[in-house]
């Protein structure tokens, strides 16, 4: 392991770890298509070597339609849950209808439990 791959942005992806059958992501901060490369390389990576990926949402400020974009497909790679979304990501799912696709949780313990 190690390389250029896994010289992740502090403050925008925390360090991932293993939790039940699957693997927690955490992003923090605004997530928009300046901001977006280090927690699409770490989703990409965790998506690649295990079958549920759980991204922990609770400290995200703001996710804009890049961010929506990573998600859906990350949705179609593997079995991804989104832990602890905000106010404002609720309401981006909820107007955009991403809400109906993507698998929301009030917790990483949930998340990890559905």
């Amino acid at each position: 392991m190690g390389g250029f791959g896994d010289a992740y942005q502090p403050g925008v992806v925390g360090e991932g770890y293993p939790a039940g059958d699957g693997w927690v992501v955490a992003a923090h901060g605004e997530l928009d298509q300046d901001t977006l490369n280090p927690l699409e390389a770490a989703l990409t990576a965790a998506a690649g070597r295990h079958a549920l990926v759980v991204l922990d949402a609770g400290s995200i400020t703001f996710g804009d339609s890049s961010f929506l974009n990573l998600l859906l497909r990350l949705h179609h790679l593997t079995g991804l849950r989104i832990a602890a979304p905000g106010e404002q990501l609720r309401r981006l799912f909820a107007v955009t209808g991403a809400d109906t696709v993507l698998s929301l949780h009030a917790s990483v313990e949930d998340a990890l439990a559905a």
